[in-house]
C-alpha cells in the first residue's frame, strides 16, 4: 500500500515535468523555499511551523494527484495560482506573520479563494454537462449560480473550521477587531436599543486594555471574510456566464477551467 502511494507521488511529479514545465518550475522553486523554511524553523525549535511546512508540501502535490486520479487536465495557469496561493497562505501568512503585519493580506487571500472555489465549482458542473453518458444539462445562469453557491459554501466551511480551532485549540484564526461604537439591546432592561459611542478605552477585571476602543471577538473579521469571498465568487460568475453565453474563448475561464483528458497518459 505504501509502495503504491509512493509510486503515485513520483508519477504525479513526473507528470508535471512532462506536461506543464512552467507550473513545474514554479512548484520546484516554492518547494525548495518551503524546505529551507522548514529547516530554519526546526533549528529554531519551532516545531509547529515545521508541521506547517510539511502540510504545505503535501498540499503542493494534490493538483497532480487529482489530475492522475480523475483523468483531468488542470491548466498550468490555475496550477501556478494554486501553488502561489498555498505558499502565500501557509508560509507567508502563518509563519512569516503576514496576516498581522501586511494590511489586508487575509482579505486578499479570501477574495482569491472565493474566485478559485467558484472556478472549481464551475468546472465540476461543466464537466458533468459535457459528459455524454449523463443526462445532466444546466443552463448558463444555473451553472454559474451553482459555482457561486459552491464557492460560498467553501467559504462558510472555512469559517466554521477557524471557529472550531479557536474554541478547541485556543487559536486566534478569527482575528478580533477594535470598534468605537456598540449598538445592542443586551445592555437595556426593556429591550430597547442601547448605543455607546466614542469608546476610547476598556477595562477588564480592573485592567485597562492597551487598545483605543472595544474589542470585537471575531464577528467583524468573519463577516468581512465572507463578504470578500462573495466578491471573488461573484466576479468569476460574471466571467463564467459570458464564457457560456457567448462562447468567449479568450475569456479568463479558459485559463482556469480543468478539462477531461483527451488522451491516456
Amino acid at each position: 500500500m505504501r509502495k503504491t502511494y509512493k509510486n503515485k507521488l513520483v508519477n504525479a511529479i513526473a507528470f508535471e515535468l512532462r506536461e506543464n514545465k512552467s507550473s513545474f518550475i514554479v512548484y520546484t522553486i516554492l518547494r525548495a523555499l518551503v524546505i529551507v523554511v522548514a529547516i530554519l524553523q526546526f533549528l529554531n525549535k519551532n516545531y509547529e511551523n515545521v508541521f506547517m511546512c510539511v502540510l504545505t508540501l503535501i498540499l503542493f502535490i494534490i493538483p497532480s494527484i487529482v489530475q492522475m486520479t480523475f483523468k483531468i487536465d488542470i491548466p498550468k495557469e490555475l496550477e501556478i495560482i494554486i501553488y502561489i496561493f498555498i505558499f502565500s497562505a501557509e508560509i507567508l501568512g502563518e509563519i512569516n506573520n503576514y496576516y498581522v503585519t501586511v494590511p489586508y493580506w487575509d482579505k486578499m487571500l479570501h477574495t482569491i479563494n472565493g474566485f478559485l472555489a467558484a472556478a472549481i465549482g464551475f468546472s465540476l458542473v461543466h464537466l458533468l454537462n459535457e459528459n455524454e453518458k449523463l443526462e445532466f444539462d444546466l443552463s448558463p445562469i444555473f451553472l454559474v449560480m451553482v459555482s457561486f453557491c459552491f464557492s460560498m459554501t467553501i467559504g462558510i466551511i472555512w469559517e466554521f473550521l477557524e471557529f472550531t480551532l479557536d474554541m478547541i485549540l485556543g487559536t486566534d484564526c478569527q482575528k478580533d477587531a477594535v470598534v468605537n461604537t456598540i449598538r445592542t439591546v443586551a445592555l437595556s432592561t426593556d429591550g430597547s436599543m442601547s448605543v455607546i459611542k466614542n469608546i476610547d478605552s476598556v477595562s477588564v477585571n480592573g485592567n485597562l486594555l492597551p487598545i483605543q476602543g472595544y474589542l470585537d471577538i471575531g464577528l467583524i473579521d468573519t463577516m468581512q471574510d465572507l463578504f470578500v469571498n462573495f466578491i471573488g465568487a461573484g466576479v468569476f460568475a460574471v466571467f463564467g456566464f459570458l464564457y457560456l453565453k457567448h462562447n468567449e474563448r479568450g475569456n479568463i475561464v479558459t485559463y482556469l477551467m480543468p478539462l477531461k483528458k483527451k488522451r491516456d497518459d
